[in-house]
């Protein structure tokens, strides 16, 4: 996915060099504002964000490096009304997802029907067994949703991802706006943004609301985590502090007559609603792998006979299947009777001989990804890749070509960042963040904006060296 800026749709200048509508008022007031007194902020920002400590450990080849993420303080701003399109589109995904993997996990009327191949779920690492037959408290899979979203034009926006596992985030999308209204307080009164802020209280209501059977009086909420040494540890503590929630590890937490209790000055207590942070794999020993200290022995028993709520719900990693999403325009149709809203990005399954003969054929041009990758990883950008590194790439492909799947090259939109030559485009996505509940689904206005820092580079994730803006969605 490489495409310069010239080419690209440019979400603030009009290809006549005007402002479009939904920057007019944030132009007028950076306008009046000295440049040096800007360039000073910026500087600001970085040492508030290394005093707050916003920071993510980096895996691989620097594996234990702590780096601050990258923050660009001008905002992508999208206008009332294309938030209205998008959180229609939005809504209808997740709820068509949730109806998805309940289906998978009981009669998989949609594998009956032809719609979606038996082969994606046979040798699935991601499908879990243990949850066959077993609907979760309120029937609610996804409890926190980020649907990832690039633009390529005016009114083309399209899905990128489902992250229905354990996305991402939404700390830094919190922190963002927290460090815009520090810096630019006045800005806030001429320009009408919806607020973000009370996303932890809403988190913490929407979990609530998903309280298991056993549940006896007002919802205990815990955030568990894989502690200090995770990538996202800072969002796992900052969310749990955030919502009034206890942030324990595995260690903290044991069977105790029939509920999951931590332990506490008191003795042990039980917890209602586990809001997980640590991947399936690792999440109970005595059902997945025997060799994990991170989660708690006998927790998948316990949950399965309605003692507590863990949110995401094992199992629903099968979502982030890059191949099952090469399907989800069917998979929408399919439980909700309509044409999808948002649409996906072309998608070519290298497990069909006339895709994968398409793919090779084409690799300098495509973009091909891992279907269970993540994070940018595991990833070939053809036309950034030298000749060497396609010729590796194809080596891998032609051996599995069932673990790939390839997309179009994109124009993906940019957005203006703030440089010592003042601004330039850069190419972003976009993560807005979902909460489901018995109650409704909740789309919090904006998300987290992710941006390429480097020039012609579609690049976005904080641990290939992109950054994050504050994302406004304007008030009518």
């Amino acid at each position: 996915m490489n495409a310069t800026a010239s080419a690209s749709f440019d979400e603030m200048v009009e290809p006549d060099g005007s402002v479009r509508a939904a920057y007019a008022g944030y132009n007028a007031w950076y306008e009046e504002q000295d440049k040096d007194w800007l360039r000073r902020q910026n500087e600001e920002a970085e040492l508030f964000f290394r005093r707050t400590g916003i920071t993510f450990n980096v895996y691989g080849d620097n594996a234990g490096e702590e780096r601050l993420i990258p923050f660009d303080m001008i905002p992508r701003i999208v206008t009332a009304a294309e938030w209205r399109k998008l959180s229609r589109g939005i809504e209808q995904r997740v709820r068509a997802l949730n109806a998805f993997l309940h289906d998978l996990y009981h009669r998989q009327e949609i594998v009956r029907s032809g719609r979606l191949p038996e082969r994606l779920l046979r040798d699935n690492a991601a499908f879990l067994p243990e949850m066959v037959g077993f609907t979760p408290p309120g029937g609610v899979y996804t409890h926190i949703v980020g649907i990832d979203l690039v633009r390529t034009g005016p009114d083309d926006f399209m899905v990128l991802e489902d992250n229905a596992r354990t996305p991402s985030g939404v700390s830094y999308m919190l922190e963002n706006r927290e460090t815009m209204m520090a810096m630019f307080p006045e800005l806030f009164t001429r320009v009408n943004v919806r607020p973000v802020q009370d996303y932890p209280r809403r988190l913490a209501k929407s979990l609530a609301a998903c309280a298991p059977p056993a549940c006896n009086g007002r919802p205990v909420v815990a955030v568990l985590t894989p502690g200090i040494y995770n990538s996202a540890y800072f969002e796992h503590a900052f969310l749990a502090d955030q919502m009034g929630a206890e942030l324990v590890e595995g260690s903290d937490l044991r069977v105790v007559d029939g509920r999951i209790a931590m332990r506490t000055t008191r003795g042990y207590e039980p917890i209602d609603v586990i809001y997980r942070r640590v991947d399936d794999e690792y999440l109970d020993p005595l059902s997945f792998n025997p060799a994990s200290a991170l989660g708690v022995s006998g927790i998948m028993d316990v949950y399965r006979a309605g003692g507590v709520t863990i949110a995401n719900a094992p199992g629903t990693g099968i979502a982030d299947d890059k191949a099952i999403y090469s399907f989800m325009p069917e998979i929408v149709e399919f439980y909700t009777g309509e044409k999808p809203i948002l649409q996906n990005v072309p998608t070519w399954r290298c497990s069909e001989a006339e895709s994968l003969k398409y793919v090779l054929d084409n690799l300098k041009d495509v973009v091909v990804k891992e279907v269970h990758g993540s994070g940018g990883y595991g990833m070939l950008i053809g036309p950034t890749s030298s000749r060497a590194e396609i010729a590796a790439f194809e080596k891998k492909l032609r051996a599995h070509p069932e673990n790939y799947i390839a997309q179009p090259t994109l124009s993906l939109s940019t957005v203006p960042i703030f440089t010592k030559a003042g601004l330039a485009p850069r190419h972003v996505d976009l993560r807005p963040f979902v909460l489901v509940s018995p109650d409704g689904i909740d789309i919090t206005p904006g998300g987290l904006t992710r941006v390429a820092l480097k020039k012609g580079s579609l690049v976005v994730n904080s641990s290939q060296g992109g950054g994050t803006k504050d994302s406004w969605v304007l008030e009518d």
